[in-house]
């Protein structure tokens, strides 16, 4: 298991700057200090806004949690102060938890993946 570095490492990215894309390798998630990032997934060739995520607020775990590529897209919408939670930090933390908890985690994971993917089936624009 990785261990924990001391420093966190923190990036500021500007409206309209994407953080990371859907199907992207994950090896990352990011806390907010400062603005806010929209998560949108393409559907039908068309851009869907998941969520948005303020200050405080937490993304990118997915892929950390599943090992899987990314399943959104991240967007800045209002200029952004982001922690970057390494996969080392995030697997510290996970470690400690008791096997129910990670198992939770893990479903819901599967869970909220597996929804997203199915978000495209039937959905049409006009």
């Amino acid at each position: 298991m990785s261990k924990e570095p001391t420093a966190i490492e923190t990036r500021e990215l500007q409206q309209g700057s994407f953080v990371f894309r859907e199907r992207e390798t994950g090896q990352t998630a990011f806390l907010i200090s400062e603005g806010e990032v929209e998560i949108l997934k393409i559907v039908n060739e068309r851009e869907v806004i998941l969520g948005v995520v303020g200050k405080g607020g937490m993304f990118g775990e997915m892929a950390l949690i599943s090992n899987k590529p990314r399943m959104a897209s991240a967007r800045v919408s209002k200029d952004v102060k982001l922690m970057v939670i390494t996969q080392g930090m995030f697997e510290g933390r996970l470690g400690k938890l008791d096997p129910f908890s990670r198992a939770l985690i893990e479903v819901l994971s599967d869970y909220v993946r597996t929804a997203t993917d199915k978000l495209g089936v039937g959905i049409r624009f006009s």
